[in-house]
């Protein structure tokens, strides 16, 4: 059993720094984290059958996941009426944030109630009373008041007369932080004294990320931080170097601009997402939530028999949909990010949107039975779906051929399967004196 030497861990951490910066960690974040794990790896023994390079990578992946907070933190809240402000920049996913996380809160349990604090924009104003009207939860909008005390005040009475027992006050945000914004915050803080205040940061804030949790906490003294806008190219640095200045956890990741895009931050998953090794647990757990089970099992018995639909090619598509935009779907594979490389897969994407177009555009009978499609309902279809009738054709075609496909697969499994049946009786004749396999 030997140890790790400065050689041995070089490599690793030359590699672990690229990563790090490209991942947009603030560079005196990365400096300082590679100083401490070079500590920490020098002169550990290295576990039989396992490479010095490759511990060394296990090391800097637990530390990154200590450093990440180690566990999910949750929210601190009473069960008696508590308040939440969600504090930023402008344009980092505040309001979005908000209707996500009263969705979230709503699904513990609790009956939040929507606060708009935002008195210069009323822009904002309107995307929160619309969310507050889709997810069907009280909402607080005073046009015209420009004080946001007495907005408060009011949110307390209604929320009492709401029957409300967590406010979430959506504030103002500037495109860089001020004197009167931090003054405005605080006024506020010490009106409702909050239970929690969180920063919302944009995940490709990126080496910014320092200065602007830093000067937030500084004001309020922030609880945690949600971090945004995870479903685009940014590989999650700012919630290193956001962590690391403040020392408050992430409570929540937003991956998308659904309100069902919205969890709990998983450190371990983030640490993995910052070294480029993918997201795969994330991954399950959509499809997981996407995908029924038992559908997805008569689905594999119909494809076996050779019974696949365009109906069932209709329903695989929109289940696709649900799972998120595709880049974000491969990026959680390992590897996923050099995979796509510089691809647009949102020509795929349109290209999805199309097909599921011209099903929609067929009769029930026609999804069925494909093969009634003649010149003149192909040329309906084409219409109506607002394709050219060789887009169609294209489509169909490919449906017929993995139906074959399906179809020999089918065949392949039951001649298989006798083959497999047969030669396992044999099998056991000759080792068991006639002993019969149970069946």
């Amino acid at each position: 059993m030997g140890k790790i030497s400065e050689s041995n861990v070089s490599d690793s951490l030359r590699e672990v720094r690229m990563a790090l910066l490209d991942a947009d960690v603030n560079f005196k974040v990365a400096k300082q984290f590679i100083e401490d794990v070079k500590e920490k790896a020098i002169g550990q023994k290295v576990i039989q059958s396992i490479h010095p390079g490759q511990q060394v990578i296990k090391i800097i992946n637990d530390a990154l996941v200590e450093l990440l907070g180690s566990t999910h933190a949750s929210l601190e809240i009473d069960p008696k009426p508590s308040s939440i402000m969600m504090v930023g920049l402008h344009g980092a996913g505040k309001t979005t944030s908000s209707g996500k996380l009263a969705k979230w809160l709503t699904k513990q349990g609790r009956k939040p109630m929507l606060v708009a604090a935002d008195v210069y924009r009323p822009a904002a104003m309107d995307q929160l009373e619309t969310l507050g009207k889709q997810l069907e939860i009280p909402t607080l909008v005073c046009r015209g008041e420009k004080d946001v005390l007495v907005i408060a005040q009011k949110a307390q009475s209604h929320a009492a007369e709401q029957g409300c027992d967590v406010l979430i006050y959506d504030t103002a945000g500037r495109l860089q932080i001020d004197e009167v914004l931090v003054e405005e915050l605080v006024q506020l803080k010490n009106k409702i004294s909050p239970q929690e205040i969180l920063l919302v940061l944009d995940a490709a804030t990126g080496q910014e990320a320092v200065n602007v949790a830093s000067h937030f906490d500084e004001a309020l003294s922030i609880s945690g931080s949600i971090l945004t806008k995870l479903d685009g190219d940014a590989r999650g640095g700012a919630a290193l170097s956001m962590k690391s200045v403040t020392q408050k956890p992430i409570k929540f990741a937003g991956a998308g601009e659904k309100l069902e895009d919205f969890e709990p931050f998983h450190p371990e998953r983030m640490a993995t997402r910052i070294l480029g090794m993918g997201d795969v647990v994330s991954l399950v757990e959509k499809a997981a939530e996407n995908v029924d089970i038992d559908e997805a099992k008569k689905l594999e018995e119909k494809m076996r028999k050779g019974e696949f639909t365009l109906d069932d090619f209709l329903d695989q598509l929109r289940q696709m949909k649900r799972m998120g935009p595709l880049e974000s779907i491969v990026k959680m594979l390992p590897g996923g990010s050099d995979m796509i490389g510089g691809a647009d897969l949102s020509k795929q994407e349109k290209e999805f949107r199309r097909m599921e177009a011209m099903i929609c555009a067929m009769t029930p009978q026609e999804r069925q039975r494909p093969q009634i499609l003649n010149g003149r309902r192909r040329q309906r279809i084409a219409n109506g779906s607002g394709v050219r009738v060789a887009e169609l054709n294209n489509l169909l075609q490919r449906f017929g051929q993995m139906q074959k496909m399906m179809r020999k697969m089918g065949k392949m499994q039951k001649m298989m399967g006798k083959m497999g049946g047969k030669m396992a009786g044999k099998m056991a004749n000759r080792l068991g004196g006639g002993l019969r396999l149970p069946r």
